[in-house]
């Protein structure tokens, strides 16, 4: 049996806090019932979820890229590297990589593989999707509480009318990605 992974990520679209991805290898003998892409399960079937694919998967692992790392190497770089994090993070090593999307990432020492769509299309995927979300859902929440005008909890990051009239009324705090433009802009206007 070749021991393959699926990989997935979360948060390439928000303005703050770190981009997550997931890697799973599933194990044949435990199915997990219900796996389906994290976007269109609710939070509570995603918790429910995740609990069982830590329990029952061969291996999983989560891994992150900061917000600096994000402004430095640009989403794209960031995400791929978490990816890649994420991968060689697993015990057992997976021998091939399920990436979603149209891109793998570099210099990885397994062959992958990139599905469009493949959160909806690989068990795998599904489930690094839902890791990988969930986690990242947490680490907002607990943003939330530290930087608790940004109602991170509610929006996750992402550009929310409330969560750009925070912005324009607090400005970026330590966690927004400086290098997206609904931030960069506001960081030009104090600078006027």
């Amino acid at each position: 049996m070749i021991l393959l992974c699926g990989v997935d990520e979360a948060g390439r679209g928000p303005l703050a806090g770190p981009v997550y991805a997931a890697a799973v290898i599933l194990d044949p003998a435990r199915p997990i019932a219900g796996l389906k892409d994290s976007k269109k399960l609710s939070a509570a079937r995603r918790d429910v979820l995740a609990a069982a694919i830590k329990t029952d998967a061969l291996a999983w692992a989560i891994a992150a890229a900061s917000e600096e790392e994000i402004d430095r190497l640009n989403i794209l770089h960031a995400t791929m590297l978490a990816m890649r994090r994420a991968i060689l993070a697993l015990h057992p090593a997976a021998q091939e990589a399920l990436i979603d999307g149209n891109r793998c990432p570099e210099q990885l020492p397994i062959p992958a593989r990139a599905i469009v769509k493949g959160d909806a299309l690989e068990p795998c995927i599904s489930a690094a999707s839902i890791l990988a979300k969930t986690e990242r859902d947490k680490v907002l929440r607990a943003l939330a509480d530290k930087y608790p005008e940004y109602g991170f909890d509610r929006h996750a990051g992402y550009p929310t009318a409330d969560h750009l009239a925070a912005l324009e009324r607090y400005g970026p705090c330590a966690v927004h990605r400086k290098s997206f433009g609904p931030v960069q802009r506001i960081l030009q206007k104090t600078l006027i």
